[in-house]
């Protein structure tokens, strides 16, 4: 009884808490307002069975109940075929009435684009998403932009392990596997900041491979494609401590995958590949695959130590931790944080 009563009062609990940031009851898009109705329409069902289940259980618990003086077991009542036949459609009509919509559902949100979308591809890392814009030839890490009103096509694939791209408020997830190609089409109709996650198990830091997309106005995209198509200035035309800390990314140290140019890719500048391409790092919101905030103070935790700040070290394919002073933190921070 307490079990219950607790499990209860959890639920009545959940109900109050919010904002609900990754929540697919509260849509904004087309494909995932067809999810919503469709779990919209399976859940009333499911309701309806609940209802008519339970009720016809307590009347046969009180009408069949033993009564005072009452000896012997009740009369069995063996065969009834209007039951059975009744107790059979049921259920078959039940089931018509669920499959006719998730069948078409299942083919609205093939993955098949509209005319005219964006397209992005998106690759899983571990831990971390990279969005490649081929239209612009812009390419990002972790937050992704998209015009408001117009047709979003995804083609995904993964550098390593399977993992799984959401973005619940704006579409289902769809699985992200090496050496195959898997499709997601969505048109984005509400402006805001919308949160997404990993959602296959993909190791260690699994909960921390998050991502962001901006849903924007059209004049507010195109300014952000203007920016990202500006390469950063070169190092001799720096000065200050943003000059020292281009002098500290380039560096070369050992063992190589120290040295900041070895992984990362700044345009002009250095052409790693391994981990995200930091051209305009400074213009995110977040780091280290969206667990820090992209201020000051969240690059000085990420660069002193980004296995504690993030777990499951991968040889070769994460950040390990390197040892920098103090005054190169402060330099790569400044000169990070102006890459804008």
């Amino acid at each position: 009884m307490a079990v219950g009563l607790a499990t209860f009062a959890a639920f009545g609990l959940s109900a109050c808490s919010g904002p609900f940031p990754q929540s697919t009851l509260d849509p904004v898009s087309g494909f995932s307002n067809d999810l919503a109705d469709l779990y919209s329409t399976i859940f009333w069902w499911a309701v309806f069975v609940f209802v008519v289940v339970e009720a016809l259980l307590v009347y046969a618990v009180i009408r069949y109940r033993a009564r005072p003086g009452q000896e012997g077991e009740p009369r069995h009542v063996h065969g009834h075929t209007a039951l059975e036949i009744a107790w059979t459609l049921a259920p078959a009509v039940i089931l018509v009435f669920i499959a006719v919509p998730t069948i078409q559902t299942i083919f609205k949100v093939d993955g098949t684009p509209d005319e005219g979308a964006l397209e992005i591809e998106v690759i899983g890392h571990q831990w971390w998403w990279e969005f490649k814009y081929p239209e612009y030839g812009i390419v990002t890490a972790n937050e992704l932009h998209v015009p408001v009103g117009r047709p979003v096509a995804f083609t995904m694939t993964s550098a390593d392990v399977i993992h799984s791209f959401w973005l619940p408020r704006l579409g289902g997830k769809r699985d992200v596997i090496q050496g195959r190609t898997t499709r997601l089409a969505l048109t984005p109709d509400s402006v805001g900041e919308y949160m997404g996650q990993c959602a296959e198990y993909c190791g260690s830091s699994h909960a921390n491979m998050r991502a962001r997309a901006f849903v924007e106005t059209q004049a507010d995209f195109e300014a952000w494609v203007e920016r990202q198509l500006t390469n950063p200035p070169p190092i001799d035309s720096l000065d200050g401590l943003v000059q020292r800390g281009a002098q500290v990314f380039t560096s070369i140290r050992e063992p190589a995958n120290h040295s900041c140019i070895v992984c990362h890719r700044i345009e002009g500048l250095s052409y790693g590949a391994i981990g995200p391409n930091l051209t305009h790092v400074g213009s995110r919101t977040t780091i280290a695959g969206g667990i820090l905030p992209n201020t000051a103070d969240g690059l000085r935790r990420w660069l002193r130590d980004p296995p504690g700040e993030k777990p499951g070290e991968m040889l070769g394919r994460s950040m390990p931790k390197i040892d920098l002073t103090e005054e190169e933190i402060d330099a790569l921070v400044a000169y990070l944080q102006s890459l804008r």
